[in-house]
């Protein structure tokens, strides 16, 4: 059953695509939730209108998304993690993490925008973000062993307790 999409929809297509589902999927799922319409002869005219009509939009739209692209590459995410082995590490990188930290580097990114392989062991990466359905950036994402300091958090602790003590000292005299 061939049907127009109206907004994008995950592993299937984007807003105003021509695909071809199984009748229990778009009549059970997509037409009810309004995501989708059968795509009759008068839909599809109808669609054709709207497509050339909104072709400039588009143009500056995926303008918009490449100019993003280009700044997004620049960002470089490294990620220290707690290893078994100085290889293998606890958990994995997932897209969650990876859009945190471009988001903290001031960027705006859905997390669903990312697909990465999984990285479940120290190295270098590549991330893929897809800003719009023709542009996507490919970030470099390294995983390094963190360095596991426990002696110098107690090292350090000691001597933190006792600044304060000093300083308490000299402000009940006065």
């Amino acid at each position: 059953m061939e049907i127009i999409l109206k907004q994008d929809v995950d592993k299937l297509g984007y807003a105003n695509d021509i695909v071809t589902v199984k009748p229990g999927y778009a009549n059970n799922f997509l037409i009810p939730n309004g995501l989708a319409t059968v795509a009759t002869e008068s839909a599809r005219k109808v669609l054709a209108e709207n497509l050339r009509q909104r072709a400039h939009k588009d143009a500056k739209i995926k303008a918009e998304a490449e100019a993003k692209a280009k700044t997004l590459q620049e960002v470089k995410l490294k990620f220290e993690m707690k290893t078994t082995d100085g290889v293998k590490i606890y958990g994995s990188v997932t897209p969650v993490m990876i859009a945190e930290a471009i988001q903290a580097q001031g960027f705006e990114v859905d997390r669903k925008q990312i697909t990465v392989d999984a990285i479940k062991t120290v190295g270098s990466y590549t991330a893929s973000i897809r800003i719009h359905k023709e542009v996507a950036a490919e970030i470099p994402v390294e995983v390094v062993a963190a360095q596991e300091q426990k002696e110098a958090p107690k090292a350090e602790a000691p001597a933190a307790e006792a600044a304060p003590k000093a300083e308490e000292a000299p402000a009940a005299e006065e």
